[in-house]
């Protein structure tokens, strides 16, 4: 590992951050501290923290002695000063006088000698940074330092590699009593560069950032070059199938299997959204003959258990054309997972301390000849399970190679899991309706699409914007932010559409809601029009959206938990206008497309609704559109866009909000919802 220390930035960054009126001391502390988070290979996902002790003005403008220490929830990555809190440091070391200290009072003594009382929680590690006399303080879950420690032997590991350089500290869970023993060890050799805290971490001291952070790197390197002059384990396999079955064969079966039904079997199932990882090294890991051992025999570290649970769930071999054998293996592991949680958490249950029992669904799915998924309620939490069974797989082959894998024990794996200080951790954010539902919105470069996509991303869906106009829908798709994922897709094309939905499949690992959306008008009298321009337009405004359909069902199918068809109708399907007839048939017949697949496809929990919205300023009902529209019927343009029973324009918000409302309503299918101000000629039931 090299140093990513560059003093010119170091520079840039204390320039800017004096200028802010923050100090040098903490100015330096944030730019080591986003070189630690940058490199995965010592943090991951808000794993890790830093310090440093220094003076500032408290709110009165005394000098106060303060420990700066990274505040829980903030990502070392991309920390600011606001996330490394500024704590009384006199008051955290004359808790080492304490014998016991319970984890509620040491937080609320911590936050009883915060400077800003509006400032977050310091990490729950604050102790060992306070305990220890040195300036600069690092921690990171090195990813080669996990491997070594992750060992029966690991304290004379340890010995042959650094030395006395480092203290050695036995396992203890995080918190007063890891403090205070890392804090005996230390003072039995002053003069150690760091700590190594067995089956958790590292840490490294420093009288400025860069010694501290240097000294990290130095240590990790040591670790890594000592696994590197070992041979790369090569797990016996199991012995792969001439043919494995694809990702996008794979995953919407593994979502389906690792869905959580409702009580009712009523649609409100708890999805959870995918991430896909693979290669070389993964392959090796979830191929092998003893994966059950070395995957299923606890955390490289503790702080990963929140994230993947204590063991991921093992896949039955995908064979190409035998998904039906795999579907059925895959449920009957995947129940076994569960009661074995189930079975976990009674055995532990008087450590919990009256937190009740999480849901028993796995994180982390090994396939074996594929790869691995990560599994979360969101496309982030499903980046973040992946990455760290992407880190944990690399830690546990390299443990292998060097020994046997050894994690902490079960007791010890579960206390972290259900610690109310870790679990603060994820408990942040509200939750949203559609929260791991996947929508795809065709036509998303448009005006409705648009609109569209931005509500059920609102909703907490993980949204896929389909457009033929690339450019278009990758703009709005960055205006969501997110994971909103823009993809190039001709709707009128069965190939463009079905490459789409594997692509879709591939990123997030299903789908559950289809806004079928995308539309074009073509006007002139039914008995004139062109037959060319005819099947044009039922091409795009029937064909496209029976396409689009075809393949979203097929996904829905293996994921086994229902799902919703949303179709853009148009008040033209049951109320005509003028010289419109090429846009109104195919709509028409889009209409009773609806109410086809409400019926043969009710029964698999699967609906199909429509909206019936008219005059939306959007790129079919342009200005120069309307002005036809407004001089084919008579009336002013205002007239046109307002002529309906409420006298008031709709709007592509409108439209986007009934499908969003038809999305929620569980126990609707075969509707129609007419957004237009009011047209009895459009009305329905």
């Amino acid at each position: 590992m090299k140093s990513a220390w560059v003093d010119s930035d170091a520079k840039a960054a204390l320039d800017h951050w004096i200028k802010a009126g923050v100090s040098a001391d903490l100015a330096l502390r944030v730019y080591s501290t986003r070189l630690l988070g940058r490199e995965p290979r010592l943090v991951l996902h808000g794993g890790g923290n830093t310090s440093v002790k220094t003076r500032i003005k408290d709110l009165l403008g005394d000098d106060a002695e303060v420990l700066c220490v990274k505040g829980s929830g903030w990502d070392m990555a991309n920390i600011e000063p606001a996330g490394m809190p500024a704590v009384r440091i006199d008051s955290l070391r004359k808790l080492r006088a304490h014998d016991a200290l319970r984890d509620e009072e040491m937080v609320r003594i911590q936050r009883a000698g915060l400077i800003d009382p509006q400032a977050p929680n310091p990490s729950v590690e604050t102790l060992l940074h306070a305990f220890v006399p040195h300036k600069f303080v690092d921690h990171t879950h090195a990813t080669a330092v996990l491997s070594l420690i992750d060992q029966a032997q690991s304290e004379a590991l340890c010995a042959e590699i650094f030395g006395r350089r480092l203290g050695f500290v036995p396992y203890v869970m995080p918190g007063f009593a890891l403090a205070k023993k890392a804090a005996e060890v230390f003072d039995k050799n002053p003069k150690v560069e760091g700590l190594i805290l067995d089956k958790h971490g590292i840490f490294t001291f420093g009288n400025d950032a860069r010694e501290a952070y240097e000294r990290m790197i130095e240590f990790v390197t040591l670790a890594e070059d000592h696994l590197r002059k070992k041979a790369n384990v090569k797990f016996a396999s199991i012995g792969l199938p001439s043919h494995i079955a694809s990702i996008a064969e794979v995953a919407p079966i593994i979502r389906g299997v690792c869905t959580q039904r409702d009580a009712f079997g009523e649609g409100a199932h708890k999805r959870l959204i995918l991430d896909f990882r693979t290669n070389g090294m993964i392959l090796n890991y979830v191929s092998g003959k003893d994966v059950a051992r070395y995957a299923c025999a606890g955390v490289i570290t503790p702080d990963h258990v929140i994230r993947t649970k204590p063991w991921p769930l093992i896949a039955p071999l995908p064979e190409a054309g035998k998904l039906n054998d795999f579907k059925t293996a895959l449920q009957r592991a995947a129940r076994t997972f569960m009661t074995d949680y189930a079975a976990y958490f009674a055995r532990q249950e008087t450590r919990a301390n009256g937190v009740a029992v999480h849901d028993p669904v796995p994180r982390v799915v090994l396939v074996p000849g594929l790869g691995l998924f990560g599994l979360g309620v969101s496309a982030k939490d499903a980046r973040v399970a992946a990455d760290v069974a992407e880190a944990a797989a690399e830690g546990i082959s390299s443990a292998e190679a060097i020994g046997r894998f050894t994690s902490i024990p079960e007791a010890d794996i579960f206390d972290v899991e259900y610690w109310p200080l870790e679990l603060a951790k994820l408990s942040q954010r509200k939750p949203l309706p559609l929260a791991g539902q996947i929508v795809v919105i065709t036509g998303a470069g448009g005006t409705i699409g648009a609109a569209t996509a931005r509500a059920f991303a609102e909703a907490g869906a993980e949204v896929a914007l389909f457009d033929i106009d690339a450019d278009a829908a990758a703009k709005n798709a960055k205006a969501i932010g997110g994971a909103a994922l823009a993809v190039a897709c001709d709707v009128t094309d069965t190939a463009s559409v079905n490459a789409a939905f594997e692509q879709i499949v591939a990123a997030f690992g299903g789908v559950d809601i289809v806004v079928s959306n995308a539309g074009a008008a073509w006007q002139g009298k039914i008995g004139e029009v062109d037959e060319t321009l005819l099947r044009e337009s039922f091409e795009l405004n029937f064909f496209a959206h029976q396409k689009v359909a075809q393949a979203a069902v097929k996904v829905m199918l293996k994921q086994g938990v229902g799902g919703c068809l949303l179709f853009n109708i148009s008040k033209q399907a049951v109320n005509p206008g003028p010289d419109f007839g090429p846009y109104g048939l195919p709509k028409a017949a889009t209409l009773l497309l609806v109410r086809q697949y409400a019926l043969d496809y009710g029964a698999d929990g699967i609906r199909a609704n429509a909206v019936n919205a008219d005059r939306i300023r959007s790129g079919l009902l342009t200005e120069n559109f309307i002005q036809q529209r407004a001089k084919a019927r008579g009336i002013s343009e205002k007239e046109y866009m307002s002529g309906n029973l409420l006298q008031r324009e709709v709007t592509a918000e409108d439209v986007a909000q009934a499908f969003l409302h038809q999305a929620l309503e569980l126990k609707t299918t075969a509707n129609v919802t007419t957004v237009d101000g009011g047209n009895i000629a459009a009305a329905l039931r």
